[in-house]
């Protein structure tokens, strides 16, 4: 009966998922517009912080709760489906253009806090019994690390540039108004889906490990997911793209951030070599991006393609 319970849960998670997601694009674009921000800014900030509260509030709870199994592999789980899964099926729906802000700023930007990140874990001689630790101290330069993030973003967005002029104008409460009642339904859904896909699995007896890089990692994806999609579905790529890029930084910096800020987070050998993992992918995907400036549909299915062998490898393993 439980089980028939959270398979109902799971299918209102969807569908709210989806709905809030379209609001959520819909008042987000409507916001650049009145205020003349770029969609790429509204993106990598509002949009992907918004998205990726699911994943906040798992892993700092988690972390909280002594449980950092979940606390980190839900984090770099959600980044390989970011970039990977999200990625690749938004070029499949559309090619993915990017601007030369992305290629030279944004993503390299990604990619240097995911090798920080590999160097602050990798490193055995911080963590207790040799183990691989993430230290409050770590933490907070993680959480400095953020902010910088943040004014560089801020300061294009004041600066609007490469926005174009647009006939409408939506207004500015009707656009506040779409928004966060999407981010209301995005972030509902998100938290039905892995509440009832977690119980399901565990029903099923799969370990924690395995459940915070595939079930729970992919269960707070969904509102990446759905956002990107139903953005590159509305010709709104500079978005889609955005909140990839934006919520993956924002998951390393803010939430690893907070969780070890907040208490100090023991790392497992294997999520070592899941970061090393993640960005290896990541600069495998930067340097196609970077050759043709777009990632075209061939590159996307290839990169949904890697998702998959990656979670046939980490299931298997």
């Amino acid at each position: 009966m439980a089980t028939i319970l959270d398979i109902l849960l799971l299918l209102v998670g969807f569908v709210l998922l989806i709905k809030g997601a379209d609001f959520l694009v819909d008042g987000a674009v409507g916001f650049a517009r009145r205020f003349h921000i770029p969609t790429l800014v509204i993106g990598m900030t509002i949009v992907a912080f918004g998205t990726s509260a699911p994943e906040a509030a798992v892993s700092i709870t988690a972390a909280m709760n002594g449980n950092n199994a979940i606390s980190i592999s839900n984090i770099l789980g959600s980044n390989l489906f970011n970039l990977l899964a999200v990625g690749g099926l938004c070029a499949l729906i559309r090619p993915l253009p990017i601007k030369p802000i992305a290629v030279n700023r944004d993503y390299p930007f990604h990619l240097v806090i995911t090798m920080a990140l590999l160097l602050m874990i990798a490193d055995p001689i911080v963590g207790e019994g040799n183990a691989p630790f993430l230290s409050r101290a770590e933490g907070l330069l993680l959480l400095l690390l953020m902010g910088i993030y943040m004014y560089m973003n801020i300061k294009d967005g004041m600066n609007g540039e490469d926005m174009e002029e647009e006939t409408e104008m939506p207004s500015p409460w009707k656009s506040l108004l779409f928004f966060l009642g999407g981010l209301a339904g995005v972030i509902f859904g998100g938290d039905l889906v892995v509440d009832a896909s977690t119980a399901i699995a565990k029903v099923l007896g799969v370990s924690d490990t395995l459940i915070g890089l595939t079930v729970v990692a992919l269960g707070t994806s969904l509102p990446e997911l759905i956002t990107s999609l139903v953005a590159c579905r509305k010709g709104e790529v500079d978005l889609a793209w955005g909140n990839i890029v934006g919520s993956n930084v924002f998951n390393i910096l803010f939430v690893l951030g907070i969780s070890a800020t907040l208490h100090p987070v023991c790392v497992e050998m294997l999520a070592v070599y899941d970061t090393a993992i993640l960005f290896v992918i990541g600069l495998m995907v930067y340097l196609l991006t970077a050759a043709g400036k777009k990632i075209s549909r061939p590159v996307g299915g290839a990169m949904v393609i890697t998702y998959i062998a990656y979670v046939i490898y980490i299931i298997l393993r």
